[in-house]
This record gives C-alpha cells, structure tokens and sequence, in this order.
C-alpha cells in the first residue's frame, strides 16, 4: 500500500514538472540567465548632467544587445541577449559616484560585494575611476572605462583594467600638431600658450601632457594656472590670464566651472585668440544651452562629431536612437560612453560566461573592427597595459552653437574661425 502510494506521488511530481515543457512554458528556475554589469557615473552634484547623458548612452547600447535590432549592422544587434551565453541579457546596476573619489569607491565596493556584477563600467572623471579601478583590481572584476583620460590609469600595472578612448597624453600631442598646422595655415603665430585647469586628476594629468608635449613641440607655457573645482568666482585665476596673455589657451575645466569661466571672461573683457578644451565642459550640449552665442568659437578636442555621419554609416541610425529616446544628440562622453559598452558586451558574448576571468581573457583579446563603431577610429585593441591603440582624436568648434569638425582640415566640416572675435565685436 505505500509503494503505491510512493508510486503515485512520483507520477504527480513528474507530471507537475513536465507540463509546462510539453505545453512551451518554461518555470522560473529555468529563465534565461543576467549579465550583471556595474555603471558608476556622477547621477547628482553639479556634473550630473554629464553622468545621465552618459548612462542613458551605455543603456542604449545595453537596450540594442538584449533587444532585437535588425536595422543595425552590429554583430549583437539581430539576437535577443547574448547568443554565446544562450540569450542571456545584460542587466545594469547603477552607482553614483556624485563626483567624488570616495563615493565612487563605496559604490564600486557596493556593486561587486552586494549586487555581485561581473564587471564594472565608468566612471567620467578619472580621478574617480582611479579609486573605484582600484577596488575592481583587488577583487580581480574586469573594469573598462570609456571616458577617462588620465595617463597614467594604464601605467598602473593593472590586470584588469581596460581604457577604449584616448589618454590625454595623445590628445596633447594632437593639440601641439594642430597649433603647428594653424601657424601654417593661418599664418597664427603661435609661440606661448596658457593652460587653465581644474585641482583634480583630470586637471592636473592634462596639465602634465601639455607640459611634455609642449616641450617636445617647442612651444613655451607663459601661463599656468589651476583653480578650485567648483569655484565661486574666477576673477583673480582670470587676471592673471590677461597679464601672461599667452597667445592660445588650453582648458580642462567642468561644465559648471567653464560657464563661470566664460561669464566672468566677458565681463573682465578677457580677450584670447583661441581657447580648447580637453572635453569636460567644451562638450557639453549645456554649455550652448546656457550661454547662447557667448559659448561660439570654443573649441575642444574630441573623438566624435555629427558631422561625420557621411563617413561612419552607423552613427546616423545610433544617434537617432538616443535622441528619439533621451532627446539630445549624443557628445563626445555620451558616444564614448555608449562604445565602450558594446566594446564590454562584445567581451563578454565571446567569453560565452560571467565568470570575471573568462570575460577578462576575452578583453585582452579584443580586436573591434572599425565598421562596428560610431566613431573614426581605426578599431579597439587593447595594449599589454590595457590602452585601446587604434583610438584617434579630432578637433572640434562651436559655430553658431554647433560643434563642427574643423581639424585635421583634411576632413573638416568647416573652416575653423580664428582668431576668435573679441567680446566688444560679436
């Protein structure tokens, strides 16, 4: 009698199991797997603005992998999740560094101790990435950053961490061989140049590359100035400026910082023949929001510009995405932000798990071809010390409150205006 019993609850067991197979369905304990991947960004303070554009430009990226997007030629676009890890989707766990070093370390702690993701992205400053790249190490967490630029990220000895864009040791050398081109072009006479920068890595690390690639391209630093991140006023850093009058300045300074900047430069009549930025400010859509036609002729170096769609197919289909979505057109930090992600994914469709050593092997084996990107880079592949050698800069200006591609003038979009026109004349 209770081996019939045993009999009969073995039947209803197999038969509770096996419905939903034979019907289609599947229980929850077999649902398709997550990728979970750590976003740590500047959600609030006075850069927040910079850290949404930039997650929304990672969540783009992650919306096109897990969704099907056959109008698109990247490689993930056409399958639902990841198809070496049979559909699986990534799903993304947000940190807010709010701007500061040690919040993005608490966060990047949080993300791989708490949330267990198997790897983590971000962080726009450097200065926060340094210290949340640095908990990532320790816990052995692949950690790919698609903005920051300081130098030495990837002089660390780091073995895990990754950089897609351009260090600003490139981009320096970039801006020497522009001002050479623009004494040949324009006849600009430039000898002495100004660098203006905020106390923080970004700040400092550009200052340094200037400073070594300035010597190396003979030109001499008249001016060098650093001020207060987040300052309340930037009259006497200004003056100062209009004693050495350096005849091109040089800029790393955030959005809020730079807005001040051009304020306060109006109102003491600070007149200079050319200004660039190293990103930060310059490249934000906020700058021309806020300052109308005062932001024009503000030029900044960077690695993406709209107007460049003629040459990448893809940027012109990605960028309507993002602005049928989160209403602005993608900048410079958004479109990095948004090609290190499918850089990531990629990674870790091909590493075919989420164990953090597989998807690490996977990075270092990276080769990205340049038709998957919506930048003009010649592709991704990372160094012995995780830098991105195929990465390649451009300069761009603000003219009539658009950024326009004006160097190298061989694909320029524009011709660049220069001198730029005193305060008294616009």
């Amino acid at each position: 009698m209770m081996l019939k019993k045993k009999s009969i609850m073995s039947l209803v067991l197999l038969t509770v199991f096996a419905f939903p197979f034979v019907c289609g369905f599947v229980p929850a304990f077999a649902a398709e797997k997550e990728v979970k991947i750590g976003v740590i960004y500047p959600m609030t303070g006075p850069i927040a603005t910079v850290g949404k554009h930039a997650k929304d430009a990672v969540q783009l990226a992650v919306d096109i992998v897990n969704d099907k997007y056959s109008g698109l030629s990247f490689k993930l676009a056409p399958t639902t999740g990841l198809p070496n890890l049979g559909g699986a989707k990534i799903k993304l766990e947000v940190g807010n560094s709010q701007g500061q070093p040690e919040f993005g370390r608490a966060e990047a702690e949080r993300l791989i101790t708490l949330k267990g993701v198997s790897a983590l992205f971000g962080c726009y400053q450097s200065s926060v990435t340094k210290t949340a790249s640095q908990v990532a190490e320790r816990y052995r967490t692949p950690f790919v950053t698609g903005i920051s630029t300081a130098p030495d990220l990837t002089e660390r000895g780091f073995k895990y961490f990754f950089r897609t864009t351009l260090t600003d040791a490139i981009f320096a050398d970039n801006f020497m061989t522009f001002l050479e081109d623009l004494n040949k072009k324009k006849n600009a006479k430039i000898k002495n140049i100004g660098m203006f920068y905020e106390n923080t890595e970004f700040g400092v690390s550009t200052f340094e590359a200037i400073k070594k690639s300035a010597a190396k391209h003979n030109f001499k630093i008249v001016s060098n100035i650093k001020f207060p991140f987040g300052s309340a006023e930037l009259d006497s850093e200004i003056a100062i400026l209009k004693k050495d009058k350096p005849d091109f300045v040089f800029c790393s300074i955030m959005i809020s910082d730079l807005i001040l900047f051009v304020n306060t430069s109006k109102k003491l009549g600070y007149d200079t023949a050319g200004m660039a930025g190293f990103g930060g400010g310059f490249m934000e859509p906020e700058l021309v929001k806020t300052l109308g036609a005062d932001a024009n002729y503000f030029m900044t170096r960077d690695v993406f510009s709209l107007d460049l769609v003629n040459k990448i197919p893809l940027l012109a289909k990605v960028n309507k995405l993002y602005k049928d979505k989160y209403g602005v057109d993608f900048d410079g930090n958004s479109v990095r932000a948004f090609v290190g992600m499918m850089v990531l994914a990629d990674a870790i469709n091909r590493a075919g798990s989420t164990k953090k050593e597989a998807i690490r092997d996977a990075l270092i084996k990276t080769n990205y071809p340049a038709d998957q990107l919506i930048v003009a880079w010649d592709g991704v592949k990372f160094d012995k010390k995780g830098q991105n050698v195929l990465g390649k800069g451009i300069i761009r200006q603000i003219i009539n409150g658009q950024l326009k591609t004006v160097w190298p003038f061989n694909i320029a979009a524009t011709d660049i205006i220069f001198p730029m026109p005193k305060w008294k004349d616009r």
